[in-house]
């Protein structure tokens, strides 16, 4: 099997067409035409993890976060990304990225953040032509107070603590949802009629929010972390007899909290 045949698989389900325009979604290192024998996969493209694909003979990495987000002037060992491209390189390791091309199909990261949530009726916060867009909208199948709503968030993510704006006074139902650095659309969750609007990487003035609307910061690898596995389970499930793993340091979050 070949590269090519990877890539086709994940663009079918995330086509590299729908990449927002600042974005490097794709294949970063390696030739469509090199030859796969086992896929490793993880959120980030470290140098951890190319070590992780040498080890367990991956020749090929899939990530949600390129690799190669904006132009390098140099590639040297000392930084992290240059670190990571020169072991690829030098180990024939083909690196692939689906970024906002994932975050922009329903049954990406947005949607995988409502799975997680279980919420009803979920439908794109963003849309835009071909039935895509960014983010996502559903309801809880309860309303419920928004202390509670805060700590079934907390729940569901597994999250230590979370940044959030003055709660609401209103029962919580309606919820947006971005992956990631979602702060861009604030305003469609707002104008979506949502209560409450759970995303990461929020800056400080953002939490000043409109009345009865609430923002909910669950940092940005805890909001993204599910695209992974379906990730795998979409390679697997196409190339059943195929070498396909997630990394064993499953967590690449940069974030520590004390």
């Amino acid at each position: 099997m070949k590269v090519k045949d990877v890539v086709k698989v994940i663009e079918e389900f995330a086509p590299l067409s729908i990449q927002e325009n600042w974005d490097n979604s794709g294949l970063s290192v390696g030739s469509p035409e090199a030859e796969v024998t086992s896929v490793l996969l993880g959120l980030d493209c470290t140098p951890e993890l190319v070590d992780e694909a040498v080890a367990c003979g991956a020749d090929m990495i899939v990530t949600h976060h390129p690799l190669i987000f904006s132009g390098l002037k140099k590639i040297s060992p000392d930084d992290p990304v240059g670190a990571a491209v020169i072991k690829a390189v030098s180990a024939g390791i083909s690196v692939y990225a689906a970024h906002t091309t994932a975050d922009k199909v329903i049954a990406g990261v947005s949607g995988a953040m409502a799975e997680r949530l279980g919420l009803e009726n979920v439908s794109i916060l963003d849309p835009e032509e071909g039935g895509t867009g960014l983010g996502v909208v559903g309801y809880f199948p309860e309303p419920m107070p928004a202390a509670e709503a805060v700590r079934y968030v907390k729940e569901r993510f597994g999250l230590q603590a979370a940044r959030c704006s003055r709660l609401v006074d209103v029962p919580v139902s309606k919820v947006a949802l971005c992956g990631g650095a979602g702060a861009s659309l604030i305003g469609k969750a707002v104008r979506s009629g949502a209560r409450m609007y759970i995303t990461g990487d929020v800056s400080y003035h953002h939490f000043f929010t409109p009345k009865d609307f609430m923002l909910m910061d669950i940092g940005h690898y805890e909001s993204e972390k599910d695209i992974v596995a379906i990730l795998f389970s979409l390679i697997k499930k196409n190339f059943p007899n195929f070498a396909v793993r997630i990394t064993e340091n499953v967590n690449s979050n940069p974030i520590y909290y004390f």
